[in-house]
């Protein structure tokens, strides 16, 4: 069984930067695919960035230009860096592997961390 665990999240002031992270752990051979989603109070979860084993990574258009995904093989992690943020970036995040081929070459689909606050004061 795959588990991810988010960390990271805060409270920073407009303008600020945080960076999140991701572990992956259980007994994994490959990530395919890395989603960070988020979920503002009331709102419906969107996709805010991906990025596929050595792929082009691609944001949404809210977070493009302030938000770089990055991700290490080796350690099973992904990372978020999030600049510029506004008050309009306080959301839960969440990390998201749709694919997830394990040692034994099964596959485990749709993982989901348990998501990490951030809040950012104007």
């Amino acid at each position: 069984q795959v588990h991810l665990v988010e960390s990271g999240g805060g409270l920073v002031q407009e303008g600020g930067s945080l960076r999140l992270s991701c572990q992956a752990t259980g007994s994994i051979s490959s990530i395919n695919t890395w989603f960070w989603y988020r979920q503002a109070a009331g709102n419906q979860r969107e996709s805010v960035a991906a990025i596929a084993s050595g792929g082009t990574p691609t944001y949404a258009d809210s977070v493009k230009g302030r938000f770089t995904i990055s991700r290490d093989n080796a350690q099973n992690m992904v990372y978020l860096q999030m600049d510029s943020l506004k008050p309009e970036d306080t959301a839960v995040y969440y990390c998201n592997a749709p694919w997830v081929v394990l040692s034994s070459g099964g596959l485990e689909r749709d993982s989901w961390g348990q998501g990490t606050q951030v809040t950012v004061s104007s």
